[in-house]
């Protein structure tokens, strides 16, 4: 990987990951979002979507051709061992993807948001972590309105998670997201310049 300062953003379903890489990328960062590749890696035609069919047959696929997130998500949530088996299909194949974006980052540091960012060992491809973080209840109430799930979903998802608190312990950097988004900017803009000077002092050296 080039020089440049690599920042991974995480944070749970719903604690507002995307309001803050929307933010830093607007000041001109490289967002690498690994939830991005994930579904680019599961695109028709993709090795992972084939091993995905034989695995589950023809339900796992929508009329079009597509991999139908839904069925899936219902189906690994509820087993661990088909959750793990899913992971070791994807996950390689989503690192090696990030690992070409954020080579081909150009800004003064690049930013890989991913949710599983510390679960994965995608923390390893960065110099420094931020963690974007909310109470669980706010989770579940922000995710809630947005995609529609209903709260047992969201809190299957959340607790197969790492957890909040273990979270916090590995972070480098926690921004506090239960308030409104100016008080995210803010507390942003002061990391965004303390990235930009770890940047500078990386690639001096």
């Amino acid at each position: 990987m080039n020089n440049t300062l690599i920042v991974g953003l995480t944070g749970g379903i719903g604690s507002g990951k995307t309001a803050a890489s929307d933010y830093l990328a607007s000041k001109g960062i490289t967002v690498v979002d690994a939830d991005v590749v994930a579904r680019e890696v599961v695109e028709p035609g993709q090795p992972a979507l084939l091993a995905i069919e034989q695995r589950y047959g023809p339900e796992v696929l929508l009329t079009d051709g597509t991999l139908n997130r839904s069925w899936l998500r219902e189906k690994v949530f509820a087993q661990v061992d088909e959750r793990h088996w899913l992971e070791q299909q994807t996950h390689p194949r989503i690192r090696e993807a990030i690992i070409q974006q954020l080579t081909a980052a150009t800004s003064s540091y690049a930013l890989l948001v991913s949710p599983l960012l510390f679960e994965s060992g995608q923390a390893q491809l960065t110099q420094r972590t931020l963690l974007i973080d909310v109470p669980e209840q706010t989770q579940v109430q922000r995710a809630a309105n947005r995609d529609q799930n209903n709260e047992e979903q969201i809190r299957r998802i959340i607790a197969a998670q790492m957890p909040r608190e273990d979270k916090r312990a590995q972070a480098d950097d926690i921004v506090d997201n239960s308030q409104d988004l100016s008080h995210l900017y803010h507390q942003l803009d002061k990391l965004h310049q303390q990235y930009l000077k770890h940047s500078n002092q990386k690639k001096s050296s």
